[in-house]
């Protein structure tokens, strides 16, 4: 699959204001890993190509086993792999990521809140709509991961 266009060179002004949201969100006192794991789900949820070979090699580079990628997409049923924390986040981004479907219920909500502060969890969901965006931005105009680049070389 070639990519369709450049989105970031052709409109340069709108890529650095997902970028701002992006640097808003590294600031904002999350965890980064806990942040960048929320960012591979949403985008194992997504089916983004290219998102999933950035966020893999990101979590790979700071330090996050193996075996906990694997189990990212059934964390659920991975037992104590994920902290409290991470399963909340994870479960966040997975009924906000599917808002069409899930429509955010209440309990969801009070799960999440029962662990994040609202400025958390406002934060975290400003995340989670982020890496949305970029995955449609991604998947519509054809990113091509960074391993299909490398294989090509």
């Amino acid at each position: 699959m070639s990519e369709r266009l450049n989105y970031n060179h052709i409109a340069p002004a709108g890529a650095k204001a997902l970028g701002g949201v992006y640097g808003y969100v590294m600031q904002s006192g999350l965890p980064a890993t806990l942040v960048t794991l929320v960012y591979l789900r949403v985008s194992q949820i997504n089916n983004c190509a290219y998102c999933l070979d950035m966020h893999t090699r990101e979590l790979l580079k700071s330090g996050v086993r193996v075996d906990k990628l694997a189990l990212l997409q059934a964390w659920v049923e991975a037992g104590d792999l994920f902290e409290e924390r991470e399963r909340a986040a994870l479960a966040w981004a997975e009924t906000v990521t599917s808002v069409a479907e899930t429509g955010v219920p209440d309990e969801a909500y009070q799960a999440a809140r029962a662990v994040f502060g609202e400025r958390e969890l406002v934060d975290l969901t400003i995340a989670i709509s982020l890496m949305n965006a970029y995955n449609r931005m991604s998947i519509s105009f054809r990113n091509t991961p960074q391993a299909a680049i490398e294989k090509a070389a």
